[in-house]
């Protein structure tokens, strides 16, 4: 067997998903929201079932979506791409991810990962036969620092993997960073692969600024968004890919033996959600961050270290020196215990570290309704009664 797949444990996600299932926990930890998503767009994937074309439809993804990809990031971004040869439909980000990177490295090619990072990058590199070079992010600001670059990249590295907005530390890369980053690319010839699903869920004002925007990052950067997050219908695993052409073409061939294509129905609904206009995007962020807020607060009043969330659906609690008061040498015994004895799932986020550089953060998302996040709160509220006595 494989061993890039065969020793791989379960990821952290199905563990305390399971866990959350068996004990009967409130779920904070897997990042899906618990409302069924905007009720125009899935009456359209409906009609589309019932009434449309259910045979397979063209590999690189529908004319009427690519078309809507292009024009909403024209809109949302200025960027100007071609939707016959700069955009194509994938089977949801993380197959987008897949055939990115399994055309664009070759065994022996060195990859620059930033951890903490999404869980599939490293086997998927691992798999293309690449050699991951890590770039340890460090709380409370998770910046890129130019020295830390430099040791990573060198005249071996082809490809560079960034998150932005950063899952799980729910934090943004600011214009210096990505600018820092855009001149590592073209000092030693490197292709970003740019994940980008949460671009649109960003708060407090923040744009979102997609590295292909940079100065000299057009030809070289594949970037990656994600229907299932900009509409919170996570299960339709409908994503994208945009890039130049000569990149473009040699990812459609990965894509092509991957997945192939998309059901055409969740493209059609897709395709008209994308033209939704502004309003419909101010009202999704301003809902996340009133319950990132509702949390927060919560958390705060509780007497937890909160880091600021400046993006996705999860902000970050640093268990530092609540740990040891419980009992809890690090992030991953404190979830454990917090699942099995208090009731709520969250995740350690040293399962994003593949050195295990940090082992004091935990994820919580906050995408739920407020009921379910005052009964985590009100269960919580044992957690620190019991430190208390």
């Amino acid at each position: 067997m494989n061993p890039v797949f065969a020793d791989l444990p379960n990821t952290v996600f199905d563990v305390m998903s399971v866990l959350a299932r068996d004990l009967g926990a409130i779920n904070l930890g897997q990042g899906f929201p618990d409302d069924p998503g905007p009720a125009d767009v899935r009456e359209k994937a409906a009609e589309a079932l019932r009434d449309g074309y259910n045979q397979y439809p063209p590999m690189m993804g529908l004319p009427t979506l690519r078309r809507a990809i292009a024009d909403h990031y024209e809109r949302h971004q200025g960027l100007a791409l071609d939707p016959e040869t700069e955009v194509m439909v994938t089977s949801g980000a993380t197959e987008a991810l897949a055939a990115s990177l399994l055309a664009l490295v070759s065994p022996g090619d060195e990859v620059v990962l930033f951890e903490p990072m999404y869980d599939a990058y490293l086997p998927i590199v691992r798999q293309a036969g690449g050699i991951p070079r890590f770039v340890t992010l460090r709380p409370p600001h998770f910046r890129l620092d130019e020295d830390a670059l430099a040791e990573a990249f060198s005249e071996r590295t082809r490809v560079v993997v960034l998150n932005n907005p950063l899952n799980p530390t729910a934090t943004m890369f600011g214009d210096q960073d990505l600018a820092l980053l855009a001149r590592f690319c073209q000092r030693f010839d490197v292709t970003a692969v740019c994940d980008e699903v949460w671009e649109h869920v960003t708060f407090d004002g923040r744009p979102h600024r997609p590295l292909i925007g940079f100065e000299g990052m057009r030809e070289r950067t594949v970037k990656i968004g994600s229907a299932g997050k900009i509409f919170s219908l996570t299960g339709w695993k409908v994503g994208f890919v945009m890039a130049a052409p000569p990149l473009l073409k040699v990812v459609s061939k990965a894509h092509q033996f991957l997945t192939f294509t998309t059901p055409p129905n969740l493209q059609e609904a897709v395709a008209y959600g994308l033209a939704k206009d502004e309003a419909y995007f101010l009202d999704m962020r301003a809902r996340f961050a009133r319950s990132r807020d509702r949390l927060s607060a919560g958390l705060t009043g509780l007497g937890f270290s909160v880091l600021p969330s400046q993006a996705t659906y999860f902000l970050t609690i640093d268990i530092g020196e609540l740990g040891p008061r419980l009992g809890c040498a690090d992030d991953v015994a404190f979830c454990q215990a917090l699942v099995r004895e208090h009731g709520v799932a969250a995740i350690p986020i040293s399962a994003f570290y593949a050195r295990g550089a940090v082992r004091n953060l935990v994820r919580l998302c906050f995408a739920k309704q407020d009921a379910t996040l005052d009964a985590a709160l009100e269960r919580l509220s044992g957690l620190m009664r019991g430190r208390a006595a």
